[in-house]
Formats: C-alpha cells, sequence, structure tokens
C-alpha cells in the first residue's frame, strides 16, 4: 500500500485537512480529517498570512492525531477572484518517420503556454483540450500516433503571483511543503462528477462559502474556469441584515430553517430568533427568510447562467449543471436553480468513501476529497512517468503536463 496522502482546502469560511489513500478495492478510505474555522481570508483569497495559518495547524492537528500520521506535504487547493482564465493553440512539427513522442506533445503544449501573461501573475495549470494531429481532430492521445504536425488546444489558468505566494507561505509557515497546487472547480469535479457528465457537456457550480468556482467539462476535458465573487456569506449576511440578527445567528438559521424557494414554506411556522436591541429576540416567518435567500440564490443562479453563456458553450451542455458546495445543500436549492437556469441539475457527492463518511460525504467536502483523488492519481502518474522537457521545466508545484494530459483527458 503506497504511502496515505495530505490535502488541504483554505476556504473563506472554512479550512479542511484530509489524509487519505486507495484501497486496493477502489474505495478512498480517510484516516484523518480536521476542521478549522478560517481566518485571514476574503473571497478565497489570503489576507493574514499568520491568521491562515493558524488556521491551516488547528485543521492539520486535528487530522493528524486521528490519523496517527505527520504529514510532511500537501496537496492544495486555491481559488479566488484572482483566478483567470483562457484559452490557447501551440504547434510543433514532427520529425517524419516516426510516431508522436512525449517530447513532440511537450513542445506543443510549449508553444500553448507562450502567451503573454503578466510579470505579476503565474501559470497555475496548462490543460490540453484536445489535439489535431494532421488536421485530424479530435484526437484524445496522440502519443505513438504517426503525422507531421501537431496541434494542442489549452486551457490555460493563472493566477496573481502575490496570492499565490501568500497561499505557499501560509502552507509552508505551518510546516507543511506544498505538493502540487490544484485550481478548486478542478478537484471538486474529481470529486462528483461522472465520466459520462465530462464527456456529454456539464457545468460544475461549487458554492462556497465567499465564493462560487466554475468549471465547464467537455469532451472528458476542461475547456472554461472562472471564479464568481458570491457565495455562502452573501446568504447569510442577507440574513443577518434583513432581519437584523448576528451574524451567527443568521448562519444557524440559513442551516436549520433556510429555504431557497418560499413558495415551499408554510406561511405559518415562525422561529424565534436572537435579535439587536434590547428586546434581544423577536419572531419572524420562516417564509420572510425563504424570501431573502431566495433573491440571492436567484441572483447566483443568474450570475451562473451569465458565465456560462459568456464561455460560449452553453449549447454543449447537455448534462447541465452539478452544484457542489456547503450553499448546495440548502433545502429547495436544487429544484430553484433547475427552474432559474433551466438545465438539468443535480448536487454531487462525494462517493467511494470509507471513514469519516458522516463528514466527507456532504457536498461541503467535494473540494476536499476530490483534492484526495487528483493528489492521489497525479502522483501515480509521476512515479509511473520518465522525466520529460515539461516535467523538468516546470518551475510551480503543479505536476507534469504529461501528468495532466493523462488524467483530464478521458480514459
Amino acid at each position: 500500500m503506497a504511502t496515505p496522502i495530505t490535502v488541504l482546502d483554505i476556504g473563506t469560511t472554512k479550512t479542511c485537512a484530509l489524509i487519505g489513500e486507495q484501497t486496493n478495492e477502489g474505495m478512498w478510505r480517510i484516516l484523518g480529517a480536521g476542521v478549522a474555522p478560517s481566518r485571514g481570508l476574503r473571497k478565497g483569497v489570503v489576507t493574514d498570512v499568520k491568521e491562515a495559518t493558524q488556521a491551516v495547524s488547528d485543521a492539520m492537528e486535528q487530522a493528524e492525531r486521528v490519523a496517527g500520521i505527520t504529514s510532511e506535504s500537501a496537496y492544495v487547493g486555491i481559488a479566488g477572484a484572482h483566478i483567470q482564465s483562457t484559452n490557447s493553440r501551440g504547434v510543433a512539427a514532427i520529425h517524419s518517420g516516426r510516431g508522436v513522442t512525449q517530447d513532440d506533445i511537450d513542445r506543443a503544449m510549449e508553444a500553448a503556454e507562450a502567451i503573454a501573461v503578466p510579470q505579476n501573475r503565474e501559470i497555475i495549470h496548462s490543460i490540453p483540450r484536445g489535439y489535431t494531429l494532421d488536421g485530424q481532430d479530435g484526437v484524445k492521445d496522440p502519443l505513438g500516433m504517426v503525422g507531421f504536425r501537431l496541434e494542442v488546444e489549452a486551457h490555460i489558468v493563472t493566477g496573481a503571483a502575490a496570492s499565490i505566494q501568500n497561499v505557499t507561505k501560509a502552507v509552508e509557515s505551518a510546516g507543511l511543503k506544498i505538493a502540487g497546487l490544484v485550481l478548486e472547480p478542478i478537484a471538486s469535479g474529481e470529486a462528483v462528477l461522472t465520466s459520462a457528465e465530462k464527456e456529454m457537456g456539464v457545468v460544475l457550480a461549487d458554492i462556497g462559502g465567499g465564493t462560487t468556482d466554475i468549471a465547464i467539462f467537455i469532451d472528458g476535458s476542461v475547456w472554461h474556469t472562472v471564479v464568481l465573487p458570491t457565495g455562502g456569506i452573501h446568504l447569510t449576511n442577507d440574513l443577518a441584515v434583513g432581519l437584523r440578527t448576528p451574524f451567527d445567528a443568521a448562519e444557524e438559521m440559513k442551516i436549520k430553517y433556510g429555504h431557497a424557494d418560499p413558495n415551499q414554506v408554510p406561511e405559518t411556522e415562525y422561529i424565534d430568533v436572537t435579535a439587536f436591541g434590547e428586546e434581544g429576540k423577536r419572531t419572524v416567518s420562516c417564509r420572510d427568510i425563504a424570501e431573502i435567500l431566495s433573491a440571492r440564490v436567484e441572483e447566483l443562479c443568474q450570475l451562473i447562467l451569465t458565465e456560462v453563456k459568456r464561455s460560449g458553450y452553453d449549447n454543449l451542455l447537455p448534462a447541465g449543471v452539478v452544484l457542489c458546495g456547503g450553499t448546495a445543500e440548502l433545502s429547495g436549492m436544487k429544484s430553484f436553480a433547475r427552474m432559474a437556469l433551466d438545465m438539468p441539475v443535480r448536487v454531487g457527492l462525494p462517493r467511494d468513501i470509507e471513514g469519516f463518511t458522516d463528514k466527507v460525504s456532504s457536498a461541503a467536502f467535494a473540494t476536499s476529497f476530490g483534492l484526495l483523488r487528483w493528489g492521489w492519481k497525479e502522483r501515480e502518474i509521476e512515479v509511473a512517468a520518465v522525466p520529460s522537457r515539461s516535467t523538468q521545466r516546470k518551475s510551480n508545484p503543479m505536476g507534469g503536463l504529461f501528468g495532466w494530459a493523462r488524467r483530464l483527458l478521458p480514459e
């Protein structure tokens, strides 16, 4: 059995640490899990390294204590409004008389990466969308095929250098090396999407605390990614302001009594809530709670729909939308989103898990579990792969392009 791996999901509201491994039967055994309230983050971006380091340390201490393991490195999720993406094309000439080699694929990817990246930004991922060999498109894996001209369409994800460095510093200050940085919606897709959905065309919408991370998968690969600056915190804040109640009380209210569709809430249901002012308590209608939440959920759905249309792929998504993240578990969310988006919608849950199933099997842990699956596969690829130009030249801890090609394109 290979050594277990450790992952960190440093979110706006919570920091999650998982230690796990894949069994011989293909299940995912969670050996340790830790959750700590996040501090020093805003909309997915580290704003206070010291506070973020403490949150990482707290989550790791819990996970390591239960697992009985001291971790040296971790795969870390990254998101935030600083994330940007673009699609690019690269071309490489193939020497006649032989098949396409890994070096040829790497040269094509290098050409695709030759885009104007400002000095204050870094490439996080270079993801092959598909290949064309001598004019024949739709090639999934060109390795070994015979041809003269190889083209690759790649999805390039970049982040603000300062934001990446602050995440790195927070993790390293907690005593961990970074085994790899992974864009969070890509990790979430590993956890909750099926191969059929990725192949047909699907939108992954991970509604986190401070942001909603979007990834569009078509033909088995990532075609579009974006981070929207709206998440579950905004729903809670709307309740706190609208009902004049403390934020913590509003969060509890959202979880216990919240509903995305006020028409599904009886007018006769009332609850007592903590209130500011001398009265201390006040009675509110559960339908009023749903009305407040519904307005923000509708806005979020419109943001998602606008982004899907902006991508230009809105007619290539028969598998619809898969929701994950804590807000996806809001009562009525699935049916409301299906109506607002006019697309098939389901809530994605991590699957094939052993251990801590009561915690990790929820939509809120999709990113953490996806990081575990991603990291495990990436490590297997790195062990099996012969070092290539891409793995040698990579300056960031993302792993080789060969790994991305093998894992993100369908098998």
